[in-house]
């Protein structure tokens, strides 16, 4: 690659570091058909490690990674202290199927001037933990970053919250770019109005360039409320998915509404609005339920970073339009993700009615999502289910004749074995608990590598992939 646009930001912006030279590098998982979409599917292991364990330059690529600055807003406190601090952005590249710049960035490369005194390692769970996470929420059809290699490094780390010591890794993820809501607070902090006006020409060319022609004035409320359209369609498809992010501060959350950055996730394993992910999430502030509140209460940060740019009321106004947006695209994600096709208005109170008989019901959410996939196309499996007793109950019946009113999208996906299952491709706690027990004690990467197959296989069947057309912005690939 010869264009290297974050190089255009200038110093200000980043940092240059040194990755952290490892003891050894024992390659765990290469993401071979991303690798292909970017083309670097050629390289072998031997250059793979070199690349994304060593982090050896890429031909005509960054000569050395970048440490991103930013601050941001963590559980609502406002934290001038941050930036890359165990990762950095290794190299930019294109996507071949639509010329997308594509970031890779790492997690775990070391000690950068933003690590406030961590040791700026990443735990081998950790690691895996993450892998799962992209491969689940990008076959429920969630627009995420890619993990695109984890690579074992031989080290042992001391962290309170797993038994110490632990293994290691370095991760690299493939992402449609690092700018995030926090990259435009650190300069509103400084005051500095060309940084920002800078930040948000490169953001419009590069992520949105229908806006670039734009006057900074006009550009920034309209970038504003294209960011907002993205992330209430972000905001949803979690929904959809049954996704509790954990820590949705505006360091994670980027101006490309692309989910990122797993910690403290869970899958939902019942519909619960309180449901929290993180242990220290005392308050709920990121429960299932408050995710949408959350995201808009941060596109407002973004939008006061904007404020020398524009004037609050215009930018106030660029956010109105988020809940009639969430709305939508919750309708939109969970009849994708039911196989159904949308028919009007009333859609959005059968998805509320949906959540509200699952919430009562107790039936676990992916569960029910599996029973009722392309709705009466699914009668006889719905009888069938281990779930069947609770769709026999009296108060599933209106549901039920709701249900079986909308015309199934594909119904030819029931034919796959993967529906003569009784179970889904799921994900909870207690599985991932597993899978890392056998890598952790046996050092058996077999349940691991299943695991990630099955969920590609459902997310092709289920045909859920939002770049499954190549289109970075066709959510939910219908």
């Amino acid at each position: 690659m010869t264009d290297l646009p974050i190089l255009a930001l200038g110093p200000a912006f980043y940092d240059e570091v040194e990755p952290a030279a490892f003891p050894e590098h024992v390659l765990r998982f290469r993401n071979q058909r991303w690798a292909e979409r970017v083309d670097l599917g050629a390289l072998s292991d031997e250059d793979w490690v070199r690349h994304m364990g060593r982090f050896e330059p890429l031909p005509g690529n960054l000569p050395r990674p970048l440490a991103l600055r930013y601050h941001g807003h963590q559980f609502r406190s406002y934290n001038p202290d941050l930036g890359d601090g165990r990762g950095f952005l290794y190299a930019q590249v294109r996507d071949r199927a639509d010329a997308r710049l594509l970031d890779l960035g790492t997690k775990g490369s070391g000690t950068t001037p933003y690590s406030r005194g961590g040791d700026g390692r990443l735990t081998l769970k950790g690691g895996v933990r993450e892998v799962l996470a992209a491969e689940a929420l990008e076959a429920r059809g969630v627009y995420t970053s890619k993990a695109f290699s984890l690579i074992e490094t031989g080290e042992s780390l001391a962290r309170h919250d797993e038994p110490s010591p632990t293994r290691a890794c370095v991760l690299v993820r493939l992402s449609h770019g690092h700018i995030r809501f926090g990259t435009f607070q650190r300069l509103a902090y400084f005051g500095d109005e060309e940084g920002t006006a800078r930040l948000l020409a490169y953001a419009c060319t590069q992520f949105y360039p229908d806006l670039s022609p734009l006057p900074p004035a006009e550009q920034a409320p309209a970038f504003l409320r294209a960011v907002s359209e993205r992330s209430a369609r972000l905001a949803a498809s979690w929904m959809a998915a049954g996704f509790v992010h954990g820590v949705l501060n505006t360091d994670n959350l980027s101006v490309t509404a692309e989910s990122f950055d797993y910690g403290p996730w869970r899958f939902l394993p019942r519909v619960d609005p309180q449901f929290t992910a993180a242990y220290f999430d005392h308050t709920g502030l990121y429960a299932y339920g408050r995710q949408a509140e959350a995201v808009l209460w941060n596109l407002s940060q973004l939008g006061g970073a904007l404020l020398p740019l524009s004037d609050e009321e215009t930018l106030t106004e660029a956010l109105r339009g988020f809940p009639d947006a969430f709305e939508d695209a919750l309708a939109d994600a969970f009849f994708a993700r039911l196989g159904l096709k949308r028919t009007g208005p009333d859609d959005t109170a059968f998805v509320q009615d949906l959540l509200r008989w699952m919430r009562a019901s107790g039936v676990p959410f992916e569960g029910a999502i599996f029973d009722l996939f392309c709705g009466r196309e699914s009668e006889a499996r719905r009888r069938t289910s281990p779930r069947a007793a609770a769709y026999a109950e009296a108060s599933f019946a209106p549901l039920a004749a709701r249900l079986d009113a909308y015309d199934a999208s594909r119904p030819d996906r029931l034919g796959d074995p993967l529906f003569a299952r009784p179970n889904p491709v799921d994900l909870t706690i207690e599985e991932v608990e597993r899978l890392w027990d056998r890598i952790d004690t046996s050092d058996d990467w077999s349940a691991f590598e299943e695991k990630v197959d099955d969920l590609r296989r459902f997310g092709t069947v289920c045909a859920l992939n939002p770049l499954s057309a190549g289109d970075a912005h066709q959510p939910f690939g219908r």
